[in-house]
């Protein structure tokens, strides 16, 4: 059995270690092959009985569609399979022959169904399953991957999961197309169990890979603890929604005393019409609270955003930009998140909105989703002219690019407008450095050119650096 790993935000694949775990425990031989760091060999390709591809994320399915395609032409008979929360995107795509077949949500069991050539299941599987603890040996080592910047030094992380899948319904996040409002935990021994394993291997950080680590968050709390007393030196992020932050204040201290430098949380917009669209459950007044909710126990906020939408308007740009100032925020954030377009794949929440309905254009299958166009055309270019600018940015200052961005945006302004904020005059952040991730947050957007252009025939490799874009 031979799995294919492209792309998980420059982590160590722990959907691969995950599906390695299982399959060796049915008695499997497995190879394991990250095309985000090496190369494919056709050697690889010719000892598999069965092929299957993690893709837990829209890029992660779109560079492994390219992969997939090569493999075909090699050996057009290989069975394929795509697992993971994208793997339902696009079947018509992925499932070519009979034995080919597509595993989304709870993919363990259905994957090693298949392998024994059996019948897989449905495509989503939600059945509950005891989580076995990730094989992570067949993997490169952690130091090929992400680190953690901090307190002037380089730490190396491993990416672990404490549960999955998401209690909520944000109109525009593929999770609920698959789980639909359903949360499954990994137990607490499990979860440590692979933290150890981290540990030995050199971590001494974590990144929780859960949807959100505050769905339950008893659960959380008891994870941390765990964590915390048995490595006291170790430190982590995590992943949760504005409204989790403002509703356990509680849980907030316990986070910081057991090492949590930044949580990431998907502001998206600041405007709050928008937000209502995605059913996003905040304001941007509380995304505002949130922030200082965070910095008075000493943890910073690495905001997600969705800055081009249907309805996005240069103002509602500008007033981003500002909200980023005002909050002391340019340096907890990724250039790549001010280039971020509204992705619509197959079964999105957002297709039956109302609000949606008149901008939409057709199935781009190349793209894994449906186009839309913005009613001014000059807010489509200056999205595509973001993207190309951070692009050959990777290196440059956060602060320097920020700035760059700033200046292309409110010189499209043709109208008067007021002064932007002062750094900090609402919230100000830690003074130095900012803890971040050497790779920058990439998840619900498009590859690049760059990931996509080293994409070639056998040996396959991608040439991606830990800059991530």
């Amino acid at each position: 059995m031979l799995l294919v790993s492209t792309y998980e935000l420059g982590h160590q694949p722990l959907h691969a270690a995950k599906a390695t775990s299982a399959l060796l425990a049915a008695g499997h031989d497995v190879r394991c092959v990250d095309v985000a760091l090496g190369v494919l060999e056709a050697d690889d390709v010719d000892w598999a009985d069965r092929v299957a591809f993690a893709v837990p994320m829209h890029t992660a399915m779109r560079l492994a569609l390219r992969v997939a395609e090569t493999i075909r032409t090699r050996r057009p008979e290989l069975p394929l399979c795509f697992y993971g929360l994208y793997a339902v995107v696009s079947r018509d795509l992925t499932v070519t022959s009979a034995v080919d077949a597509v595993i989304a949500g709870e993919y363990e069991t259905g994957l090693v169904a298949w392998v024994d050539g059996e019948d897989p299941g449905p495509a989503i599987q939600l059945a509950r399953v005891s989580a076995r603890v990730p094989a992570r040996h067949l993997l490169a080592p952690l130091d090929r991957y992400t680190r953690l910047v901090v307190d002037g030094e380089e730490r190396l992380v491993g990416s672990v999961e404490a549960s999955r899948g998401c209690s909520h319904r944000c109109r525009h996040c593929p999770v609920p197309v698959v789980y639909d409002g359903r949360v499954r935990p990994v137990d607490v021994a499990t979860v440590m169990a692979d933290v150890d394993q981290l540990v030995e291997a050199g971590a001494r950080h974590v990144s929780f890979a859960d949807p959100d680590f505050l769905n339950a968050p008893l659960h959380a709390r008891r994870v941390v603890a765990a964590m915390h007393e048995r490595h006291r030196q170790l430190t982590f992020d995590c992943t949760t929604k504005v409204e989790h932050i403002l509703r356990h204040p509680d849980v907030l201290p316990e986070l910081a005393d057991a090492g949590c430098v930044f949580i990431v949380s998907a502001f998206e917009s600041t405007n709050d019409t928008i937000l209502e669209y995605l059913d996003k459950g905040h304001c941007v007044a509380e995304e505002s609270r949130a922030v200082v909710a965070l910095r008075e126990h000493g943890i910073e906020v690495r905001p997600s955003w969705l800055p081009f939408t249907p309805w996005t308007t240069l103002d509602d740009l500008i007033d981003l930009f500002d909200f980023v100032v005002a909050h002391d925020l340019v340096a907890n954030v990724d250039p790549v998140q001010y280039t971020v377009r509204l992705l619509l794949p197959e079964g999105s929440l957002l297709l039956s909105h109302a609000a949606m309905e008149p901008h939409l254009g057709h199935y781009d299958p190349e793209r894994l989703g449906w186009t839309w166009s913005h009613p001014d055309p000059m807010v489509d270019r200056l999205q595509q002219e973001l993207a190309a600018l951070v692009e050959v940015r990777v290196e440059q200052d956060t602060a320097v690019t920020f700035g760059e961005i700033d200046t292309l945006i409110r010189s499209r302004r043709t109208t008067h407008r007021a002064a932007a904020p002062s750094h900090g005059a609402v919230s100000k952040g830690a003074i130095g450095d900012r803890a971040h991730l050497t790779e920058p947050w990439f998840c619900c957007s498009e590859p690049t050119e760059a990931q996509l252009k080293p994409l070639t025939p056998l040996g396959i490799a991608r040439a991606a650096s830990n800059a991530g874009v």
